[in-house]
């Protein structure tokens, strides 16, 4: 059946990631996640904390999510996050989850790179087609000012993030979410995204089509044969591959 539409991960496909660029602190030769230490400093206008504690709260609400969201890909919205750190930490300033949310963004945003091609890749694209984004991301309001800081935003005819949703690729809901609003089929869209899991394991149990892009992926041929799901329809390098894919 033709594609009429084209739905599009977020990170490490519309644009990059690059947090290798950060030079990382550790605890007892354990890196910590890249936001932690600007996370703790701002922290520190509120409490008096050393650095391993904060680390170490904050590692402990991140298991606490785990079995309650992380194992059941339901997504835990930054600020979500944030508050229950205030309220292990003990501080009752009703402020702080949204100047943790600010710091973390910031740090994220700092590392997003976008290829020069994307805009006019994707204006092509929408000329012929729905576009679509199905992005796993807690927090919206960057997702979008992202997009919209890269001129991609204005191409897409629908945007899902699962914070809004509450549900993470795989599950089949938030890919339903997508197709949904751009009104078409799972059989009539294609799925272009990094993760096998994520994207390829969750369209394809729709009934979509998928391409597996490996631009930004490590290992390609190490990452198949770790992997068990279903085999990607496409496998690209660049998103510059599609419109001869798809026959625009």
């Amino acid at each position: 059946m033709q594609i009429r539409a084209v739905v599009f991960d977020l990170f490490d496909t519309l644009v990059d990631l690059h947090f290798e660029n950060i030079p990382r602190t550790e605890i007892d030769g354990k890196p910590l996640p890249p936001s932690v230490p600007a996370l703790h400093e701002a922290t520190r206008t509120r409490l008096a904390i050393s650095l391993d504690a904060f680390a170490g709260a904050l590692a402990e609400i991140d298991l606490a999510f785990r079995d309650s969201h992380y194992a059941l890909d339901r997504e835990v919205p930054t600020e979500q996050r944030f508050e229950a750190l205030a309220r292990r930490l003990g501080v009752a300033d009703p402020d702080l989850p949204g100047l943790l949310t600010s710091v973390h963004m910031g740090v994220f945003r700092d590392q997003v790179r976008v290829p020069g091609h994307h805009a006019p890749l994707l204006a092509e694209l929408a000329s012929l087609r729905a576009i679509g984004l199905c992005s796993n991301f807690s927090h919206s309001q960057t997702a979008v000012s992202i997009l919209e800081d890269a001129d991609l935003a204005r191409h897409l005819d629908a945007v899902v993030i699962s914070d809004a949703v509450g549900l993470r690729k795989p599950r089949r809901e938030i890919f339903e979410v997508v197709l949904a609003r751009l009104g078409v089929a799972p059989e009539q869209a294609l799925h272009v995204g990094d993760s096998l899991r994520a994207d390829v394991v969750g369209a394809a149990g729709l009934g979509m089509q998928t391409a597996w892009i490996t631009r930004r992926v490590k290992d390609p041929r190490a990452a198949l044969e770790a992997y068990q799901g279903p085999a990607p329809d496409f496998t690209i390098r660049d998103l510059a591959e599609l419109p001869a894919l798809l026959g625009a």
